[in-house]
């Protein structure tokens, strides 16, 4: 039948069932809130700011060291974990006896 022919990929496009689900934030909204989060944890929450800067970096990667990086993605990334170990670092020198002094 020449009625169909050439017609058939332009309602339903071949490529829809293997494209991923696009309901959750895009790369670049989660290198924005990654970014916000680590600059956040400097001031409040660093333990908990950190680890979900790290994570939000990583996601707006794309979970991979390989290829081209947004640039929001390596600043949450990187700043995250600085926050992370700030905090750790913080939280272990709270703990000492004499509160974080020698003597």
């Amino acid at each position: 039948m020449m009625a169909s022919f050439g017609h058939g990929t332009r309602r339903h496009p071949r490529s829809r069932g293997r494209t991923w689900s696009r309901t959750g934030p895009d790369r670049a909204t989660l290198g924005i809130i990654g970014a916000i989060c680590a600059v956040a944890g400097f001031f409040v929450l660093g333990i908990i700011l950190g680890p979900v800067a790290i994570v939000c970096g990583w996601l707006a990667m794309g979970r991979t060291w390989a290829g081209s990086r947004p640039a929001t993605a390596v600043v949450a990334l990187v700043l995250g974990a600085i926050d992370t170990l700030l905090a750790i670092i913080f939280l272990a020198g709270a703990t000492t006896p004499g509160n974080g002094m020698l003597f």
